[in-house]
């Protein structure tokens, strides 16, 4: 007899297992939570310590710097210091030359986790252009001048884009300071003289300090 019954239970049980599958599966429990919907990774905020990788560099210009492994290229110039990372750079020779001529060089190899708004050649060339030949040639004459204007694309702590933005606006080593937006694939930075500059590729480590290249000189004051 309890043979028989258990028979019976168990087939009681199979019938039930058909009826459910028939029925898509078993309602749901009243007052049971439902599943949750899959989480979304929040966009990264600012590192504090402003430190980027090579995989972190952003914006239109990216691609004409060197690539993979080539000299000059992101993973390269991450363990060099700011300058010899500047120097290292092809795009970056009027810079190279203006930094020695202001006797710059030691500033940022030595400095302590800063931040570098590079101007790249024809950004230069612009700036040339506009202030003229001559204003051009006597800033480049006066290293204490020079020195200014560099120091001005120089920020006293390190940043990497989220920090920047953040920060909305920034202190220069010259002593001003710099607005930043953020700009889709670029940022915009903005001097003291109403002058706007935008970064052709940021977010580029070295060893002390995190750079962006960007298309124009920026000036403490008006020219």
């Amino acid at each position: 007899m309890r043979n028989i019954q258990r028979l019976a239970a168990a087939g009681a049980m199979v019938a039930l297992a058909v009826a459910v599958a028939a029925c898509g599966g078993p309602a749901p429990i009243a007052g049971a939570p439902s599943a949750a919907p899959a989480s979304v990774a929040p966009t990264p905020g600012p590192r504090a310590d402003g430190v980027t990788q090579p995989t972190d560099v952003f914006g239109p210009a990216c691609n004409e710097l060197p690539q993979a492994g080539e000299p000059g290229s992101a993973s390269r110039v991450a363990s060099l210091p700011a300058f010899a990372a500047i120097a290292a750079n092809p795009l970056l020779k009027t810079m190279t030359t203006a930094l020695q001529k202001a006797g710059l060089v030691d500033t940022l190899n030595q400095g302590k986790e800063i931040t570098v708004f590079a101007v790249y050649d024809r950004g230069f060339t612009n700036f040339q252009q506009n202030l003229g030949q001559d204003r051009y040639n006597q800033l480049l004459g006066d290293q204490n001048a020079l020195a200014d204007v560099l120091k001005y694309q120089v920020i006293v702590k390190r940043y990497d884009r989220a920090g920047l933005v953040g920060a909305g606006t920034v202190t220069t080593l010259q002593g001003g300071s710099l607005r930043i937006r953020d700009d889709q694939d670029t940022m915009d930075i903005t001097d003291n003289a109403g002058t706007t500059a935008h970064v052709l590729c940021g977010n580029i480590p070295t060893a002390n300090a995190t750079l962006f290249l960007i298309d124009n000189v920026l000036q403490p004051k008006n020219p």
